[in-house]
């Protein structure tokens, strides 16, 4: 079995588990972290697979990624005329 090593020994509890145990302790929707309850799609695995080794393996900066904003812009535009700066 391949063991890792924390990289964040130090960092205590996450915000995930705080919110999760707030949650749970308040009956409360937890929304602050999801996960599916389903496989991921192989071909969905594949691309996340070869997107890491080609680098993208960090978060994207505040206002995302260029080339998907300008995707989504154009899709707006298409389908709802709707024009996105």
């Amino acid at each position: 079995m391949l063991q890792l090593q924390s990289k964040l020994p130090s960092q205590g509890v996450t915000i995930f588990s705080v919110m999760t145990e707030l949650a749970h302790r308040l009956n409360a929707l937890n929304l602050s972290q999801g996960f599916p309850d389903f496989p991921a799609p192989p071909a969905l695995l594949e691309a996340l697979s070869q997107a890491t080794l080609d680098g993208y393996n960090q978060y994207p900066a505040g206002d995302g990624v260029l080339a998907l904003r300008e995707q989504l812009a154009q899709l707006f535009l298409q389908r709802d005329q709707l024009n996105c700066d």
